[in-house]
């Protein structure tokens, strides 16, 4: 099968999963919180960001990208510590996210890295 080359970055599979992983989360949180939106809208972000910025044609744009995507993916994080710290999940369930995110945010460090080897972040 075809595949965009995005398709192919383990980051972008993994940030599909978290958005998988975070889509049950939401089922269970009332949507009137504003963190059930910020989670919604930032895990969304992350492999929109990451499939855009990979069809750049500049290693600069790459990285304004791939940096866009670690920003959501860390307000991904944060937003587990808000539902956590109003104890609409467990801390179970904020590990698991947080895991899949700290994976998540390594790759893109990786990627930034790459495409830009005297950056520091």
């Amino acid at each position: 099968m075809k595949q965009f080359d995005h398709e192919k970055l383990a980051v972008y599979q993994d940030s599909i999963k978290f958005v998988a992983w975070a889509t049950g989360l939401l089922e269970s949180i009332p949507k009137s919180m504003s963190a059930h939106d910020q989670l919604d809208r930032a895990s969304t972000s992350v492999p929109l960001n990451i499939a855009e910025g990979n069809g750049k044609s500049t290693p600069k744009d790459r990285c304004k990208f791939f940096d866009n995507a670690r920003g959501s993916a860390l307000e991904c994080a944060a937003c587990l510590d808000v539902l956590l710290a109003k104890r609409k999940i467990n801390p179970e369930m904020a590990g698991t996210g947080k895991m899949i995110l700290i994976d998540i945010v390594s790759m893109l460090v990786g990627l930034i890295r790459s495409n830009s080897p005297d950056r520091t972040i």
